[in-house]
Parts: structure tokens; sequence; C-alpha cells
């Protein structure tokens, strides 16, 4: 198979998110506008100037279709696609918008993405006992992962503790943002006490739900230099996806000791950036922690360490803001917040 990808011919000229949280005073529209509006203030350009856009929403509370976006901000008509893909939504919008303008079929591109979660109320994710197959149920979402912790600590000897430690961090990553959900530093002993949801995930080893928007404007590298970030565009090295089974346990032979979706992105992306030691060449990562064993597992499955030693690597201070590899700077979902269609908090 011939893989061109888009490495170098994407440019990000604008971006802007919005507060993370629980977001009363604002509807789907409003965090859009927030986040878009804002995008195009930092790139130099109005509305106008778009081509066409993709919106990445999760649920069919917060949109339906590309009119989510077109009720927000009236781009009058031009080419809107919902992108939904889970947690991916907001990347995977992103990703789309790349090949559209990277083909040339248009010069300036809008990526974004919303979610309005809290509007729901409820104990959880909505749509759990809904979504999926009609005699395979899925489990909730902290079950699901609770599987890889109990594995990770048959396998590798990990502890409760040791997953603590991540939430740990990324909360203290999290305390110095000012558009983060949460911004309380937690202890190893209050994680450790919080109540038990998904034994052994507990309440701190889950992240929370959120309302949120953000988005990103992009062009060719030869248009970017007419905009606002002549000087300090951001290129596009690599964005790939990888789709595995949603139901992994009925999978034969899967163990729940590494995500396979993880291990194939991250292979094709470095394959198309050029990265061939994953540990020395990345500085900083925002990788997905919906759990705190998501986050050592994904660590390992993008070759930050070697498989099974990523709690020795975090209690070290590897992934660390001021450590080899910084992981979830942001604080993560696990502090930043999750709202599930929009864009990783690191694009902002």
């Amino acid at each position: 198979m011939v893989r061109h990808g888009i490495a170098n011919k994407i440019a990000i000229i604008g971006c802007e998110m919005t507060k993370y949280g629980e977001r009363w005073d604002k509807s789907q529209y409003d965090l859009l506008a927030e986040a878009c509006l804002g995008a195009f203030k930092d790139a130099g350009i109005n509305k106008d100037d778009i081509d066409a856009a993709w919106l990445g929403v999760f649920y069919y509370f917060t949109g339906l279709s590309g009119t989510t976006l077109e009720d927000a901000l009236r781009l009058n008509g031009k080419p809107i696609t919902r992108v939904e893909n889970y947690c991916a939504s907001g990347m995977d919008a992103f990703r789309n918008a790349c090949f559209g303008v990277a083909s040339g079929a248009y010069d300036i591109g809008l990526a974004c993405g919303v979610e309005k979660l809290m509007d729901e109320g409820g104990s959880g994710l909505p749509g759990f006992r809904i979504f999926g197959h009609p005699v395979l149920p899925l489990p909730s979402a902290p079950a699901m992962f609770s599987m890889a912790a109990t594995r990770a600590f048959h396998e590798w000897g990990w502890t409760k503790e040791d997953l603590a430690h991540v939430a740990v961090k990324n909360h203290d990553n999290g305390s110095h943002h000012p558009k983060a959900h949460f911004r309380r530093p937690l202890t190893i002993d209050q994680v450790m006490k919080a109540p038990m949801i998904a034994d052994p995930l507990g309440r701190a080893d889950c992240c929370a739900m959120s309302d949120g928007s953000a988005a990103l404007v992009i062009t060719r590298p030869e248009l970017a230099e007419s905009y606002a970030h002549a000087d300090d565009y951001i290129l596009v090295k690599a964005n790939e996806i990888s789709i595995y089974t949603m139901a992994p346990w009925y999978w034969p032979g899967y163990d729940f000791s590494e995500f396979p979706a993880t291990l194939k992105a991250g292979e094709m992306a470095y394959k198309e950036a050029g990265i061939t030691d994953p540990r020395k060449e990345i500085d900083l990562a925002e990788v997905h922690d919906c759990f705190t064993i998501t986050e050592l597992l994904n660590c390992q499955d993008l070759k930050f360490c070697e498989k099974g030693k990523a709690v020795e690597e975090l209690k070290a201070g590897t992934f660390n803001w001021d450590g080899e590899i910084a992981v979830n700077p942001s604080g993560g979902l696990k502090s930043f917040g999750h709202p599930i269609g929009t864009l990783a908090r690191a694009t902002c």
C-alpha cells in the first residue's frame, strides 16, 4: 500500500479553546463561537476566509450534523462535516481537515470540536446501555479499563498506589492552567481514599465529564506566511488513526496489557514523521488518560519506555512537566477535562 501522508503539507495558523468544565452558562453554540472566533482572531482572518470546516461531536444531544457549527457561526452554506469517532472525534476532524487542505481542494480549513455533556446529568457517560451490540452489551467505561489495571497488577506487580501517582502528577499540572476543569492538586492519600468506581479504579482514577470546545485554523505552508503567524506557524508532521474492536473482551487472545490501536497509530505516525527513537525524539506528549491506567499503558505503547516499566519511569520523574518526556503537562483528561468530541488539549 502506498502511503503519501501529510508531513510538512499543513500549517496550523490559529488556535483557541474555551475553559473546560461545568459550563452551565454557555450552550454548545456559545462554546463553539468562543473557540472558533478566537482561532480566527489568532490567525488574523475572519469567518468568510474559511473554505470548509470539520466538526468533532460525539453525542447526539450536542449535535447531529454540521448544522451545529453553522448555527454557531453562520458560515452561509459552506461545507461542514460532522465527525464522530468516540474520544478521537476532535482529532479525527483535524485529520480530515488536513487531508482536505493538503489535497488542494481548500486553502483554509477549520477543525473544531465541542461537547455539552453536563446538561444531561446522570452518574456517568450517557448512552452505554443504548450503544453497541444488541446481545453483547458494553460495560461502563470504568469497568472496561479496570480490566487493563487488573492485568497490569498481575503482570508487572503494579498497585493502586502506583496508579495514584498519575492522578497526582496530572492534577498538579492542571492546577497551573487557567482553562483546566480542575485546578486543585491531589495527594496520594486523597486518591487512595476516593470512593471505588470499578475496582481497582476509584473516583480519583477517573476523568470527569466536561463541557468545552477547541478550534484550529489550517492552511498549506506556502500560504501560511500571509497570515498572523507568518514567522511561527506550526507544521504538521503526522496525523494517523488506527481502529480495533470496541469490545476486546470478546477478542480471543487479547490480554489487556496494551492497546493495539495505540501501538499501530504510533507506529504509523512515527514512520510518517521520520521518528525512529521516540524516547529521545519526543519532548512532550498529550496522551489519553481517561483513567490513570490508560496513561501508563499509552506511554508504553508509544515507546516512551519498555513494557512494564511505565510506573518506574513515572516515579523517577521521567513524565513530569520538566522531565525527559513531559506527559500531559496540560493536566490531561484527568484534570484539564474531557469533552468527548473536542480537540486534544496540547493543540492549543
